[in-house]
């Protein structure tokens, strides 16, 4: 018997782990990562394209303000895209 259509098949569904599956889980992993080490002072970009900081941060959701104007707004978590490091607070004179 010729089993090399069963190890070409074999193969094809091991490429599409390796390059399409495997990929997408560790993006959604690191994802879930970044959301879940959130902290008041991180600059953050939703979804959306808003950016903000970080005022209050609950079990699923979050609270940011917007602009010099302080507006805040409360999202979801899953709403954030990027974020960066807190900035550093001035030192009191």
């Amino acid at each position: 018997m010729d089993y090399s259509w069963i190890l070409m098949l074999v193969l094809m569904f091991a490429m599409l782990y390796f390059f399409m599956i495997r990929p997408e889980n560790k993006r959604k992993k690191e994802a879930e990562n970044l959301r879940n080490s959130l902290a008041v002072g991180d600059e953050i970009t939703t979804i959306g394209g808003m950016t903000g900081t970080v005022c209050a941060v609950k079990e699923n959701t979050i609270v940011f303000e917007t602009g010099a104007d302080r507006v805040r707004i409360e999202i979801t978590k899953w709403a954030v895209s990027t974020k960066t490091a807190a900035a550093p607070e001035p030192a009191a004179k």
